[in-house]
């Protein structure tokens, strides 16, 4: 037992001892946590190699194989109107195809060292060369190099789809490694070479330089025009040496510095190159142009620049924008005999956008412009002049700043922040005036103060949201002072989203493209809310009021509701001294202008500036943009009346003028002293106004009835130190009032009454548009009695007839109407002619004795004579229910009868 026991003992010991190192050895067995991460990352790596080359196949798989015809020839694209009917076809005719050993080495050389330096190096795919021009392009600017090889730019133009997504990128990589298997080097950039783009709706380098140069011969394309011509394709329009000479200077130095870089040319020739004017060896384009040239050009540079698609070579099916009709009436505006434009130098663009949609409808490209002529439409960069003014000062004051359209400013004497004086276009000040007027009239300093008040980088901002780049934004631009201008086009963008409830929407000339292969691709922008509702609404009533009643009243058109605004630019002091400008001239004059549908923006100035030539636009030349406006908007919105929607976040109030912060217009201010303007809602103003009491009733209203010449006349009195007329109602037993007359008389006179009818009045004080309260009285014509037999005159009875030379001489015809007969017991009481000139009547033969006297006189009544007992019923003006005293019937005292003022609307003011 005892050596069992030992023996457990021992054991315990032993396991008690071992224990510890048994952990240790576990411990041990676990440590390396590397391995594990190692061997992790090494089952991820085998199964993403198996993964990634299975995905690899499916998508090598599904890429569509190397057609020849594809890759060598060119095949047309179908252009469609907005109808969806085929208006033209591109890239089917200006291509001249010239073989690699035709190209000379400069243009070789131009093109690699600008598109693929190492394109005799690689094998399709250029790792290395998508490093450098990342670099390059951080360095240099972008655009200096671009990542894609010439291998995969053939494969992407010529089987490929467009796609941004990383299968297409695959196909385009897998493509390109099979191209470089099939043919040489040579035989590539031969396909490159003959199927780029080029402005104009060229395609390959042999048309181009053709185009451009008048070169039929490669061979003697000096260095800076295959520069030029190796720098074009990345961005055709922007390139163009004819529409864009800055920039295209700038890519053609750019491509001589890459060629330098590469080893191609020497630092001394590129820079002998570049102090070439980039258009001293261009020749004038001679291709007869199409109504529909400036626009087709819009339609492949937009696909190009969306899609990277060389439209003319892809065969694509483009359904575009266009408005054939309105297309077919710009041109003729353009070009034909409506407008009577001063010479054939100057020059217009039109652009004519949706303002819904910013869909393009027709572009004027100028006037008698060839086929790769400048666009004036969508290329031209001027300075805008009094058109930035919605955009940059009083769209983003009332933004921001909640102002209303009668905000008050201050039009006088004013300098810029830094102290240079600020003019108007007349060298003038008219005092306080609301912001709308300021804009109707086209006033530079309120303008600046709006500016300011918002701040330039807020007006920047809402500019740029308008599609208008405003890049080192000062106060000057706030007049249209812009350093490198806008296009009409842009303006055009930028003014409908003023039209359409705050929403901008691009302005583009294609709407889907449709592949060789039947895939669609949608280019419509997406709409973008580029300001809030009541601004849309409020600038755009205020820009109503310019063709109202401001400076652009001759393109206003009847019964359409067109906003817009004028513009015009200045001279520089030295530009007017070395071209003779005489004062007023104008440098450039635009008008852009829309209605709920449609939105037209028009430039118009000369385009080239030479000494002893007409190079200013006189005080008629500046009005010509307004009458193309107008020409091209009488066709295309004739008969649309619509309007533009209040949003409820706008209401109106009528303000009485005068006052610096908005006052309301009280019952009794005069219309001529109110304006109906709006605000943002919220902030409108609760004052109101106490200047003005309300307008007396006429007084001593009478009626008369002059029973010879069957007529009532009424006459009243009134005193006021105003103008005032008075309005005149009249009813018919107890029917409707109408107006019967508005004059400044104290009278008014009814003739051919009808007997036994009762006639009504109402007379009404107006003054300024501010009326009284009504006075009113009325009258019973006596109905016709049966004829009695004249009975013959005593021979010795005195004359009554009034002598007209003394009226003084009877006393019975001075002051007394001639008694009532009395034939019975009691006598009418004698009737009193009140200045009466006439006789009395008979009074009634009732047996009773009954007498009326009827009145004297023919104007102004004498008091009726008082009847008897009985008797036939005598001549009394009937008194209305609310006369409060008793007066001579045929007298009737004036009432109120309240009628509200009559809202009339914005009286505008010249």
């Amino acid at each position: 037992m005892s050596e069992q026991y030992k023996s457990r003992q021992e054991r315990k010991r032993q396991q008690t001892q071992q224990s510890p190192k048994g952990k240790k050895k576990k411990t041990h067995k676990s440590a390396p946590l590397w391995k594990k991460i190692l061997l992790t990352l090494l089952v991820i790596g085998i199964i993403g190699m198996v993964g990634g080359g299975i995905t690899f196949a499916a998508i090598v798989a599904g890429a569509p194989s190397l057609d020849e015809k594809k890759l060598k020839d060119s095949f047309s694209s179908t252009l469609y109107d907005i109808d969806g009917k085929e208006i033209t076809e591109i890239g089917s005719v200006k291509r001249t195809y010239v073989p690699y050993e035709e190209i000379p080495e400069v243009l070789r050389n131009a093109v690699l060292a600008t598109e693929d330096a190492r394109f005799f190096d690689h094998n399709g795919v250029d790792f290395i060369r998508i490093g450098g021009a990342f670099v390059a392009n951080v360095k240099e600017g972008f655009g200096a190099e671009g990542g894609s090889t010439i291998t995969q730019q053939v494969i992407k133009n010529s089987i490929l789809t467009t796609d941004k997504t990383i299968t297409r990128k695959v196909q385009e990589i897998w493509l390109a490694f099979q191209l470089e298997r099939k043919y040489s080097k040579q035989e590539i950039l031969e396909m490159y070479l003959n199927k780029i783009y080029f402005p104009g709706n060229i395609y390959g380098v042999a048309k181009a330089a053709e185009s451009f140069y008048g070169e039929t011969d490669l061979s003697k394309l000096e260095l800076h025009e295959a520069a030029m011509i190796a720098g074009m394709p990345q961005s055709p329009n922007n390139y163009n040496p004819r529409t864009n000479p800055e920039s295209a200077e700038k890519r053609r130095n750019t491509v001589l510095n890459l060629m330098a870089k590469h080893g191609y040319i020497s630092e001394a020739e590129a820079e002998e190159a570049k102090k070439i004017p980039v258009q001293s060896t261009l020749v004038e384009p001679n291709e007869v142009a199409n109504p529909y040239h400036a626009f087709v050009e819009e339609v492949i540079e937009e696909v190009k620049e969306k899609t990277d698609i060389d439209a003319g070579t892809a065969g694509l099916k483009i359904y575009t924008t266009l408005d054939p009709d309105a297309q077919q009436k710009v041109e003729e505006v353009l070009n034909g005999d409506s407008m009577d434009f001063p010479d054939d130098k100057l020059q217009a663009g039109i652009s004519l956008i949706d303002t819904k949609t910013g869909e393009i409808r027709a572009i004027g490209g100028g006037r008698n412009q060839p086929v790769g002529g400048f666009n004036y439409a969508t290329d031209a960069k001027r300075q805008p002049g009094s058109t930035i003014k919605p955009v940059l000062d009083y769209g983003p004051v009332i933004e921001y700043e909640k102002w209303s359209t009668y905000e008050q400013v201050r039009d006088e004497p004013y300098t810029y922040s830094d102290g240079t004086p600020i003019n108007n276009w007349d060298r003038s000040y008219k005092g306080q005036m609301s912001i709308r007027d300021a804009l109707a009239y086209s006033r530079n300093i309120p303008a600046l103060k709006a500016f300011q008040e918002v701040g330039a980088e807020k007006a920047q901002e809402f500019a740029e949201g308008l599609g208008i780049p405003v890049d080192g934004i000062v106060e000057s631009y706030s007049i249209g002072g812009f350093d490198k201008g806008v296009s009409p086009l842009q303006m055009a963008g930028a003014f409908s989203a003023f039209g359409n409830n705050g929403i901008y929407n691009e302005p583009h000339a294609v709407k889907k493209i449709v592949l060789s292969d039947g895939t669609e691709i949608s280019l419509e922008p997406e709409p973008k809310a580029a300001m809030s509702d009541y601004t849309a609404f409020m600038v755009t009533d205020m820009m109503k009021s310019v063709v109202k009643y401001g400076t652009g009243k001759a393109a206003r058109i009847d019964n359409v509701n067109i906003a817009g605004k004028t513009g015009t630019t200045n001279f520089t002091p030295e530009e007017k001294e070395k071209y003779d400008i005489p004062s007023r001239a104008a440098k450039d004059a635009w008008f852009v202008g829309y209605n709920p549908n449609y939105t037209a923006a028009v430039w118009t100035g000369y385009s080239e500036f030479k000494e002893g030539e007409k190079v200013y636009l006189d005080s008629d030349d500046q009005d010509l943009a307004k009458a193309l406006f107008k020409e091209v908007f009488e066709e295309v919105a004739a008969g649309d009346t619509s309007d533009f929607e209040q949003p409820s976040s706008v209401v109106q109030h009528a303000v009485e003028k005068g006052h610096m912060e908005p006052v309301l217009a009280s019952d009794y201010t005069p219309e001529s002293q109110k304006l109906y303007e709006y605000f943002v809602k919220g902030y409108e103003p609760s004052k109101k106004s106490k200047k003005y009491n309300k307008l007396a009733k006429p007084s001593g209203l009478n009626v008369n009835y002059d029973q010879e010449s069957n007529s009532i006349t009424i006459n009243w009195n009134y005193k006021s130190d105003s103008d005032v007329t008075f309005e005149v109602k009249q009813s018919i037993d107890n029917g409707s009032y109408q107006v019967v007359s508005n004059s400044g008389d104290l009278s008014y006179t009814v003739v051919d009454v009808k007997p036994g009818s009762v006639y009504s009045f109402q007379v009404v004080a107006v003054s300024d548009g501010a009326r009284s309260s009504a006075a009113a009285t009325k009258i019973q014509v006596p109905k016709l009695e049966e004829e009695v037999p004249e009975l013959p005159l005593d021979e010795e009875e005195p004359d009554d007839t009034t002598d007209e030379e003394n009226p003084n001489q009877d006393n019975n015809q001075d002051n007394n109407g001639n008694n009532g007969n009395n034939n019975g017991d009691n006598s009418g009481n004698n009737g009193n002619g009140t200045n009466g000139s006439g006789n009395g009547n008979n009074g009634g033969n009732d047996p009773n004795g009954n007498g009326n006297g009827n009145n004297g006189g023919n104007n102004n009544t004498g008091n009726t004579g008082d009847t008897g007992n009985t008797g036939e019923e005598p001549n009394v003006t009937v008194p209305d229910e609310n006369d409060d005293q008793t007066t001579n019937p045929n007298q009737q005292p004036s009432q109120d009868v309240t009628t509200p003022p009559q809202d009339d609307g914005r009286k505008e003011e010249e």
